[in-house]
């Protein structure tokens, strides 16, 4: 067989899923986990995608900072909003269980909102707008992180990169789907430099001497000690309106932190005064929103498809032969993927060996391996 670095979706799925469970994760929590995990690659996001199975997940529940059982408790309910605790389990456990919640409220009320404290990193944001969007609804999340990023004026890293993402249902083959980070880029991108050999573009980090950084490598080790800041959407002071990006940037701190009283900014930089790793309590927000409670699906998925359809037709700038809409490039990778697999570079192939030798999973057998 020839040898390839792409695997297909059911044995890495599988795969995932196993290693999960060799560490510890109960099997239907494994495969909510996994099916996170390859989402993000299955829409073209490898920086939230196997990418990170050891280093974000398995790495921390090695090093007992993250909760392979998830204890999922309601503290506070109403009608249409939540609180719930995650206890430090496994953040995409929370995020799937607390989105479906937020669901169901919606469906029976219009509106569901659930806030969540003591998580972990819950992966790609935009899996639970789409679950969402899935139901017939509206989809908004929001997480806070590890501080990563400098507020504008500053140089140290105090906020999370922060995502708010937004999922909407349309009359097209793919939803409006918008999930990125209100910093200019995120850990994850960097981390994914780091492992391919390339640079982080110029302006999107910002050292304690108030200039831009591009060593990818060195940047994550700068950012852990406290040496390098990412710059939030528009870069580095107010020439570009990064004010703009500082800004959004702190509502999903205050979303994610005041709602169930949970920890932000310092508190959640996973490392205590000794240099030791320490518990990272993320907080997150879920919000449903039911189109029936207003003028129905039907119409809201064709008015917002007509708005996306006018915004691709518009008059495209000189050499651009196309525009797009958000979730639209993730659709196309996911048709381009959907018959082959996940694309895996040399370095997460690596680490899946590795895995698979050391839990004694050996009937996986992946096409970069030599004959």
């Amino acid at each position: 067989m020839k040898k390839s670095n792409i695997v297909d979706w059911k044995t890495i799925t599988e795969f995932v899923r196993e290693v999960f469970i060799k560490h510890g994760v109960p099997d239907e929590d494994a495969g909510i986990c996994a099916d996170v995990l390859l989402q993000a690659d299955k829409w073209g996001i490898e920086s939230h995608g196997v990418n990170r199975l050891k280093p974000i997940y398995l790495d921390r529940i090695k090093a007992g900072i993250q909760n392979p059982v998830t204890n999922f408790e309601v503290i506070k309910e109403t009608a249409t909003t939540a609180v719930v605790d995650g206890h430090l389990g496994m953040g995409q456990v929370i995020g799937y269980k607390a989105m479906n919640m937020a669901i169901s409220k919606a469906k029976e009320y219009g509106m569901g909102m659930v806030a969540v404290r003591n998580s972990t990193h819950y992966g790609i944001a935009g899996y639970y707008a789409a679950m969402a969007v899935n139901q017939g609804c509206i989809g908004i999340t929001g997480t806070n992180a590890r501080p990563s990023i400098a507020p504008t004026f500053g140089v140290e890293n105090m906020l999370g990169t922060n995502p708010l993402t937004f999922g909407m249902p349309t009359d097209e083959e793919f939803p409006f789907l918008l999930d990125c980070a209100t910093s200019i880029t995120q850990r994850g991108k960097i981390e994914y430099y780091a492992r391919i050999g390339k640079d982080t573009p110029e302006g999107m980090v910002i050292g304690r001497d108030g200039k831009a950084k591009t060593d990818s490598k060195q940047i994550l080790k700068d950012l852990d000690n406290q040496n390098a800041a990412l710059a939030p959407l528009g870069g580095i002071g107010e020439e570009l309106a990064g004010y703009k990006g500082y800004g959004y940037a702190t509502v999903v701190e205050i979303l994610s932190a005041a709602l169930q009283q949970g920890q932000f900014l310092r508190a959640l930089s996973g490392i205590d005064k000794e240099g030791k790793k320490i518990p990272m309590p993320l907080g997150h927000f879920f919000i449903a929103i039911d189109p029936e409670a207003f003028m129905g699906l039907e119409e809201f998925k064709k008015t917002c498809g007509e708005i996306l359809r006018e915004l691709r037709n518009s008059k495209k700038a000189p050499g651009q032969e196309r525009i797009y809409t958000a979730g639209e490039k993730e659709h196309l990778v996911w048709l381009s993927r959907k018959e082959s697999g996940v694309p895996i570079n040399e370095s997460v192939q690596k680490e899946l060996i590795q895995l698979r030798n050391e839990l004694g999973l050996s009937r996986y057998v992946f096409p970069f391996e030599e004959n």
